[in-house]
């Protein structure tokens, strides 16, 4: 069953949030922490969710706990890697005001409809199954996955010597964006702990995320004209998956 009034609090304790983030970019000159709140976004959700329904059943607290690790350890890498540095040198005309709605308050809309299986597993009222076992096990996959993506990526990157490369080993060597990979796996995984509790209806959250990952944010952003700027990615993209992993091909050329 669908809670609209609880889902609509959700959406105002989101847009408060993203609210209190502009505050900050103003006092700050910048908007450099708006990445790393994207994943806290989903723990205001959460929050607004448990407090509307005035309940916590087992379903749920599985997926506040894997929402959890996974919206912190998101928050703390993108803090750490600082994101953003062309937003925040945007001197548009009035950017510091129009920053409340394209960046913050896109944000907070986009982490609401994707927030829909987190109600849907506070909210449901179906015993626990096998699928709840398969979907925690998928996002597990999921944060491992990618948290080892990035840690193979950051360490690349410290070294100088790998300067303008491209790093096509580890997970890298199976997907040419298996962080996107391990991301995809967890919100899959948080839908069909949704779905085990018959909450069919959070569908579209996974499918804007899949989206968000394939098309505007992720892959295809990333891989912008860059076969021209960089001929040994070129290379890498004939050989390399761009999302889902496996065996890497033979050089065409």
């Amino acid at each position: 069953m669908m809670h609209w009034q609880i889902y609509l609090d959700g959406l105002v304790a989101m847009l408060l949030f993203a609210a209190l983030g502009w505050l900050i970019s103003l006092y700050r000159n910048n908007v450099t922490h708006v990445d790393s709140m994207w994943s806290l976004f989903f723990l205001v959700a959460a929050g607004a969710y448990v407090c509307g329904l005035e309940t916590m059943n087992l379903r749920g607290s599985l997926m506040v706990g894997l929402l959890t690790i996974w919206a912190l350890r998101l928050f703390v890498y993108l803090t750490w890697r600082n994101c953003y540095v062309e937003i925040r040198n945007n001197n548009q005309p009035n950017f510091k005001f129009k920053s409340i709605y394209i960046i913050f308050g896109l944000q907070a809309v986009l982490a609401w409809i994707i927030s829909l299986p987190i109600l849907g597993a506070l909210s449901s009222e179906t015993m626990l199954n096998v699928w709840d076992a398969l979907a925690v096990l998928l996002v597990l996959f999921g944060l491992t996955w990618e948290t080892l993506a990035d840690w193979q990526l950051a360490r690349f990157k410290q070294n100088p010597t790998n300067k303008g490369k491209v790093l096509n080993q580890g997970v890298w060597r199976y997907s040419r964006h298996p962080n996107y990979f391990g991301e995809s796996c967890v919100w899959w995984g948080f839908y069909l702990l949704a779905l085990a509790g018959s909450a069919w209806w959070a569908f579209p959250s996974v499918v804007l995320m899949t989206l968000l990952l394939l098309k505007v944010s992720g892959v295809s952003l990333l891989e912008k004209d860059i076969a021209q700027r960089r001929p040994e990615y070129a290379q890498y993209m004939q050989t390399t998956n761009a999302f889902i992993p496996g065996k890497p091909k033979a050089n065409k050329s």
